[in-house]
C-alpha cells in the first residue's frame, strides 16, 4: 500500500519517455507532465552512482525495483541479467491475474528476446512499433503508433497494470544534441503523455477505477547530447505522478529508480 493509502486496489499507467532532460520540464515545455505533478509530484531523480547512465540498467531498475547488484544489467545488451529472481513490475502484475499492457516504440529489448531481452518478460497485451530505418520521422512515427495503439486499448480494455515506452525523444538527442529538434521531440512527447491521460481519464467508470499515472526517465542528455556519464544533466532523471493515495505538496513517493516498481505495484493492490 502507498505511504497515504490508496483504499481499493487500482489500476496504474506508467509512461516511460526515454533520455528527457530534468532541467528541461517546464508548464510550457512540458504541460501534461507539469500537470501530473501539480495533481500529485515530480520529483528529481537522481541515478545511483552504481547504475551506468544506459537506459538498459535505468530501465532494469525502474522495473524490477532492484539496482544492478540485483537486475544484472550493465549495458543496453541485457545478456546475462537475472531478471528470473527479479521480474519487472507488468510480468509480477500478469503472473498475478491481472489484466496488462506492455506498448513499446522501437527499443526491441524491453519488449523482444534480443540482445539479452526482453527486460518485460510477460503481458496479457503486447504492442511493438518497429523503427523501420533510423531517422527522427521513422522514431517520431514508431511513437505516434505506439501511441494511438496504446490509447486504444486503455480506453477499451482497461488493463491493470500498463507500461508504454516512447524513445524518440533519446534518439533525437543522440542525432542532433539538447537544441530546438530535441525540445520539439518533448513536446511531441508530452502530447502523446496527454493523449493516454485523457484515454483512462475518458472512460465512463474512470473515476471509480482508481487510475494511478506515473511518467518517469530514465537519464538526461549533455547538451552536445549523448549520456553514459555522471554529469548532472545526465545523471538526474525524474519521475511524476498524480492518482488515489498520492497527496500533492508532500515529499515525492519516488526520489530512487528502485521505487517505481513499488509504487506500481502497490497502486495495483499486490
Amino acid at each position: 500500500m502507498l505511504p497515504s493509502g490508496p483504499t481499493l486496489p487500482g489500476h496504474v499507467l506508467v509512461v516511460g519517455v526515454d533520455g528527457v532532460r530534468f532541467d528541461f520540464l517546464a508548464a510550457e515545455s512540458a504541460p501534461s507532465v507539469w500537470a501530473l505533478g501539480q495533481a500529485g509530484f515530480l520529483a528529481r531523480v537522481p541515478v545511483d552512482e552504481a547504475t551506468p547512465t544506459w537506459s538498459g540498467p535505468c530501465w532494469a531498475t525502474i522495473a524490477t525495483g532492484t539496482g544492478v547488484a540485483g537486475h544484472g544489467i550493465t549495458g543496453n545488451d541485457l545478456t546475462g541479467h537475472r531478471l528470473a529472481e527479479h521480474p519487472d513490475f507488468v510480468t509480477v502484475a500478469t503472473r498475478a491475474g491481472l489484466p496488462t499492457l506492455l506498448a513499446v516504440s522501437g527499443w526491441p529489448p524491453l519488449a523482444l528476446p534480443e540482445d539479452g531481452g526482453p527486460l518485460f518478460a510477460e503481458a496479457t497485451r503486447r504492442e511493438f512499433s518497429a523503427v523501420p530505418e533510423a531517422g527522427l520521422d521513422a522514431w517520431d512515427a514508431a511513437d505516434e503508433a505506439t501511441t494511438a495503439a496504446a490509447a486504444a486499448i486503455l480506453a477499451a480494455e482497461a488493463p491493470r497494470v500498463s507500461f508504454v515506452y516512447l524513445g524518440a525523444v533519446d534518439f533525437t538527442g543522440h542525432a542532433t544534441g539538447s537544441r530546438a529538434a530535441y525540445r520539439a521531440a518533448l513536446r511531441a512527447a508530452d502530447q502523446r503523455v496527454g493523449r493516454l491521460v485523457a484515454a483512462v481519464r475518458s472512460r465512463p467508470s474512470g473515476p471509480e477505477e482508481n487510475w494511478t499515472i506515473v511518467v518517469v526517465t530514465d537519464h538526461g542528455h549533455l547538451d552536445e547530447g549523448g549520456h553514459g556519464g555522471r554529469e548532472p544533466e545526465v545523471a538526474t532523471a525524474w519521475a511524476a505522478a498524480a492518482g488515489p493515495g498520492i497527496r500533492p505538496g508532500v515529499p515525492p513517493l519516488i526520489t530512487r529508480q528502485e521505487q517505481v516498481a513499488p509504487l506500481v505495484l502497490a497502486a495495483a493492490g499486490w
